[in-house]
């Protein structure tokens, strides 16, 4: 059998629907093929642990999301989307009882920060400030393809020559740097480096001050919303947008193979039927996938090859989802209403957690990212209860010869996890009624963009950002193989469900077909010469 689109888009993750979101609004036949049985790639939800309990099967909170002017220009709120939050958008408990909160009320947020230094009241109303002038631009730029002409412009403008230099190094520092400038007690940089471990950068680690900023940010400016009704709900409004303007999706399509003729794209392999690509293809899929499965090296450039041996990919990650019969009994009281936790003691905890994973330990006191989804949406489990899970990161391939199929290694990350919890909230395993948890090949199997576990399809280490993602000199979602694009958080700006690299490759597509040309100096990079294999 043969089929034809217009686009043809590998995978219905966030990015590739928002991807063939664009296309169709521009008059696109475009068609999404998704291996898995349903679509939204890490971003899923249903009954999984217990009846009448919604868990997300991977993401859930979504500050990125709820920021992202990709996401607010799709309006998919006209597509039944809604968004839900927890009194508090997060909660960093210390073993002596103290508990730094971020709320979307800066009031509240700075009167947490003045019960360990009175003065960071006043530190955290200026960062407000800062970000009320420049975020949103920041934001625009760094969803922005690189190099960022307009919206970099725009920011270097705001900035003014002292302030782009002083920006510039702030996004090479530590957290635990950042928070000592700008913080005199302990709440503030808990905050900045606690918000940074969500990607894979311990608080020593150059540029975990940016990203730990900036998720504290978002957090202020809009929080840490969850959709109602659960993770996939995003998903249904992107595949209803979708689908209103004409675009199909084709469930159980698992592309094993871009077809190539003449250097261009011109369609796939998917479950034993051709499907030709009239314009373009966009792949929602890991960079390593891309080049060396669905192409094969026969059509990479020797650079190329060598540079994806340097990919580097993010910690792998263990999650535990529960069905509580109650509230979670925390010990400091502040944490009771946030929907975001973070669970694992101070500053030098977090230091000690992240060393231990930079040398392929498996940490021994795991550092949790909890969500209480019930606080933040009622509609996840009946009255009464809880709907909550947990993430922690660990080695991709801990010692030893089983790995993550040794079943002693994964009762003990479970225990350390629970015991954990144990510490800041006496009681919890008596809540229990259902749990699931999902080791790093479990969640693979699941998403195959879940590599080894990692949620953010490559590490948010310096050395592969910006122009770097995914690999030197591809900043930009064009290939060497014309009519084909990288749409998957390996590509710039990176992980998160905002939607950037979709965005970004379906302009990109249409840019192509418009001025009938490819990004040249992308192209060149990759190939390492002028001109790509043919």
């Amino acid at each position: 059998m043969t089929d034809s689109a217009d686009a043809l888009v590998i995978g219905a993750g966030p990015n590739g629907l928002v991807a063939a979101n664009l296309l169709a609004d521009a008059g696109w036949d475009v068609l999404v093929l998704e291996a898995e049985d349903e679509p939204g790639g890490a971003v899923r939800s249903g009954e999984y642990v217990a009846e009448g309990f919604v868990n997300d099967r991977f993401s859930s909170f979504y500050p990125l999301g709820a920021g992202s002017p990709v996401l607010r220009d799709l309006k998919l709120a006209d597509h039944g989307l809604r968004w839900s939050h927890a009194p508090t958008a997060l909660a960093h408990p210390l073993p002596d009882g103290r508990t730094v909160v971020l709320s979307r009320d800066a009031d509240i947020t700075a009167a947490s920060l003045a019960d360990f230094d009175r003065r960071d009241a006043a530190a955290w109303h200026e960062l407000v400030a800062q970000w009320r002038e420049l975020g949103p631009t920041l934001v625009q730029t760094l969803m922005a393809p690189f190099p960022p002409v307009r919206n970099g412009a725009r920011l270097a403008r705001k900035l003014g020559v002292h302030g782009a230099l002083d920006f510039a190094r702030f996004g090479l520092l530590s957290a635990r740097s950042y928070g000592g400038e700008r913080f005199h007690g302990d709440g503030g940089p808990l905050l900045i480096a606690g918000n940074a471990m969500h990607t894979d950068l311990g608080p020593e680690e150059a540029g975990s001050a940016v990203f730990g900023w900036l998720l504290a940010m978002l957090g202020q400016d809009v929080g840490f919303p969850v959709p109602v009704g659960g993770a996939g709900e995003l998903t249904a409004a992107l595949v209803r947008r979708l689908e209103s303007r004409g675009g199909r999706i084709r469930c159980g399509a698992r592309v094993d193979r871009v077809l190539v003729r003449d250097g261009r794209a011109v369609g796939v392999r998917a479950s034993g039927s051709t499907v030709q690509a009239r314009r373009a293809v966009l792949a929602d899929v890991t960079a390593p996938s891309l080049y060396l499965h669905l192409l094969g090296s026969d059509l990479l450039p020797p650079r190329l090859r060598g540079d994806l041996r340097k990919f580097s990919w993010d910690d792998a990650t263990v999650k535990v989802d529960w069905a509580l019969s109650g509230p979670i009994p925390w010990r400091n009281r502040e944490v009771v209403g946030a929907g975001t936790v973070h669970v694992g003691g101070d500053l030098d905890d977090l230091s000690g957690f992240a060393h231990e994973l930079a040398v392929g330990r498996v940490p021994t006191e795991p550092f949790l990212l909890l969500g209480q989804m019930s606080t933040a949406d009622p509609t996840r489990s009946p009255a009464g209860t809880e709907s909550a899970w947990a993430y922690t990161h660990v080695p991709a391939r801990p010692g030893g010869v089983a790995g993550w199929n040794d079943p002693d290694l994964r009762k003990r990350v479970l225990e350390g996890v629970e015991r954990r919890m144990e510490e800041y909230a006496p009681g919890f395993r008596d809540l229990v009624m259902g749990r699931q948890i999902s080791f790093p090949p479990d969640l693979e199997a699941m998403d195959a963009n879940l590599t080894d576990g990692a949620i953010n399809a490559g590490t948010s280490g310096l050395h592969q950002q910006l122009v770097l993602r995914p690999l030197p000199g591809l900043g930009r979602p064009e290939t060497h193989i014309r009519g084909l694009y990288l749409a998957s958080a390996s590509a710039h700006p990176g992980g998160g469900v905002h939607g950037g690299p979709g965005a970004n490759a379906a302009r990109a597509a249409l840019r192509a077909r418009t001025t009938g040309r490819v990004f040249g100096a992308a192209a060149r990079a990759m190939a390492g010469h002028s001109g790509g294999p043919r």
